[in-house]
């Protein structure tokens, strides 16, 4: 068996947690570099909180007692990542970062997680019937 840390690519495709795990350091790198202003540190502190709860929620919902319960979590983890992308959204157009590709990127992962999470709770709902 390989030994080595798996590449972004190889997460992506295989292991949720760990993509979620990259996309919280991702976004605490991200927001380290955002505008000291007023509105800088408003939006780092939310873009923050909604961008590194999905691992934690995510997490919740691997221990969730029922189907209802898991479902839950991950609806839970669901508006946090939409929560996230409508932060970095505002963040791009003022903007309160010299990085806008590193948001850019930031807001295209958001995108395929919350996909991915909308996909896992159909799945769950349709399992649940």
């Amino acid at each position: 068996m390989n030994s080595e840390k798996p590449t972004k690519s190889e997460c992506k495709a295989y292991d949720l947690e760990e993509r979620l795990l990259v996309f919280a350091v991702d976004v605490i790198r991200f927001v380290e570099k955002m505008s000291k202003t007023e509105a800088g540190r408003h939006c780092s502190g939310q873009v923050l909180r909604s961008g590194t709860a999905p691992m934690a929620h995510h997490g919740e919902a691997q221990a969730a007692e029922s189907n209802k319960d898991f479902i839950h979590k991950m609806r839970v983890a669901l508006k946090e990542l939409r929560e996230t992308s409508r932060w970095l959204k505002v963040s791009s157009r003022v903007p309160l970062t010299q990085n806008p590709a590193e948001n850019q990127r930031l807001l295209k992962e958001t995108d395929e997680l919350i996909r991915i999470f909308y996909a896992s709770i159909r799945t769950a709902q349709r399992g649940a019937k």
